[in-house]
């Protein structure tokens, strides 16, 4: 696997550890339609949360919290296939997990209600 594949993958568990230990129960992770892919959706009180995990070695970039408007609209596009497919009621948000992981550094941003539909 790939250097950048395996930063991303670390995130992820990152993020769902740190989602399972503040009370959100993971419904699944790496959820695909067609090309797209969600990160990790997951479920907290009475709302669904749909969660894009960006993992980098350095914020020299920008935050990693800050996603495109592009990926936005992916993310929205699968989000309402998945809620359809599954025929789910609930209401939903949005949200980014930042994480800056190398030898120095571990830390993690939890944007909720990152962006809307």
């Amino acid at each position: 696997m790939s250097k950048h594949l395996e930063l991303g993958k670390l995130g992820e568990d990152l993020a769902a550890t740190y989602l399972e230990k503040n009370n959100y129960k993971i419904l699944e992770r790496n959820y695909r339609f067609k090309k797209l892919e969600l990160d990790i959706i997951c479920k907290k009180d009475d709302l669904l949360i749909i969660v894009e995990v960006k993992t980098r070695t350095t914020a020299k970039l920008g935050p990693p919290e800050l996603i495109s408007r592009g990926k936005q609209k992916q993310v929205i596009k699968a989000a309402n296939h998945f809620i359809q497919e599954r025929e789910i009621d609930l209401e939903v948000r949005l949200d980014v997990i930042g994480i800056i992981k190398n030898q120095y550094e571990e830390s993690l941003v939890h944007v909720e209600g990152a962006f809307v539909p």
